[in-house]
């Protein structure tokens, strides 16, 4: 087993930068997973891990070895793409089986550590068959315990479930969960699904524009992001964040003012709060009121949404709650769970009064 390091990884071709300037420590066992919207550079810096791009600037290290200089193969890594990349003409048992030939490993381990590789993922009764007699699941399944049997010390995981439907994504999150947490192995996995990151990692490193973010828990992300693109970003539905003046304590905007604010900060602030923090209350008295934009029945809540000025504001009621649109609504918002955020530069302020 071994931590991943990255020190000041950067990747640029000619004048675009795709990575940059990337610290980061996995620990050893680690779950991690890079998140993050579609060219914000988790792929490519999961690329640079396993030795399939170089960096232009910075040191990778895998337990103790520096591997920059060294192949793909000489990592001791394994990857999971999202495409699978099966053999064909090769048996589920072959298949599996491939690594340990091409590493040499002794044959007379093979059947033992391909059965059990195959256990671990449910497949024991299908390895006679071919990729094409499988489902898109259970051919996950196969490039999960061809990564398996290698017994690598860090696993790569590019969008290994995006393939999936819905369904299957569900049951095959919970398999990856289960699976690491029984081999114990660092694994860095790259998701643009914000839920994949929330449900799997130990910790999550949100990129944006090659640039990290924010790394922490889930729940430390959830509760307290770093900035309007996490907030934005994480969440789902994603926090709410309204443009306005905060003056003396009291937050304003259209159909909005939220009293109880830090009043050692006046002038144009976002101010935050996630959907399941507020309520719906009468209008007479709320902190936001306005029209009816969409009702939507989640099944154990009723999402509500309003527009105020230019943003569309969401509010979970009760799963009973019934209302049309165009009706007037009250939204109460507390000021215990109102989020700041500087207009400029979009960085979480303090709401310590």
């Amino acid at each position: 087993m071994a931590q991943v390091t990255l020190q000041g990884i950067t990747k640029r071709w000619g004048a675009f930068t795709g990575v940059s300037n990337v610290n980061l420590e996995i620990a050893d066992r680690e779950f991690m997973v890079f998140l993050g919207p579609s060219g914000c550079g988790k792929t490519t810096t999961m690329r640079m891990i396993a030795g399939l791009e170089d960096p232009t600037e910075g040191e990778i290290s895998i337990g103790d070895r520096v591997v920059n200089a060294l192949e793909p193969k000489d990592r001791d890594i394994a990857m999971v793409f999202q495409n699978y990349g099966l053999y064909p003409n090769l048996t589920v048992y072959e298949n599996i089986r491939f690594p340990l030939k091409v590493r040499r490993i002794d044959p007379q381990t093979h059947d033992d550590r391909v059965h059990r590789a195959a256990e671990m993922v449910e497949l024991g009764d299908l390895l006679h068959r071919l990729p094409r007699e499988l489902s898109g699941g259970q051919r996950q399944r196969v490039a999960l315990a061809r990564a398996v049997v290698r017994q690598p010390t860090v696993f790569l995981m590019d969008e290994p479930l995006s393939n999936l439907d819905a369904k299957l994504r569900v049951s095959t999150r919970a398999q990856l969960k289960n699976l690491q947490h029984e081999l114990q192995v660092t694994t860095i996995y790259v998701t643009h699904d914000q839920i994949e990151a929330m449900t799997l990692a130990h910790r999550v490193v949100v990129m944006n524009h090659g640039k990290i973010q924010q790394i922490g828990t889930p729940t430390a992300i959830y509760d307290n992001p770093a900035n309007t693109f996490v907030a934005g970003f994480i969440g789902s539905p994603a926090m709410n964040l309204l443009d306005g003046e905060l003056q003396g304590g009291v937050f304003k905007s259209d159909n909005v003012a939220i009293a109880g604010l830090p009043a050692d900060r006046n002038g144009p602030v976002t101010l935050g709060f996630r959907a399941e923090d507020a309520r719906v209350v009468d209008a007479d008295g709320a902190q936001i009121a306005a029209p009816i934009y969409s009702v939507e029945l989640l099944g154990d809540a009723t999402m509500v949404t309003v527009r105020t000025g230019g943003s569309l504001t969401s509010v979970k009621a009760e799963k009973d709650y019934r209302a049309e649109i165009g009706d007037g609504v009250g939204i109460g918002i507390s000021p215990d769970i109102c989020h700041l955020f500087d207009k400029e530069s979009g960085q979480r302020v303090s709401l310590a009064a």
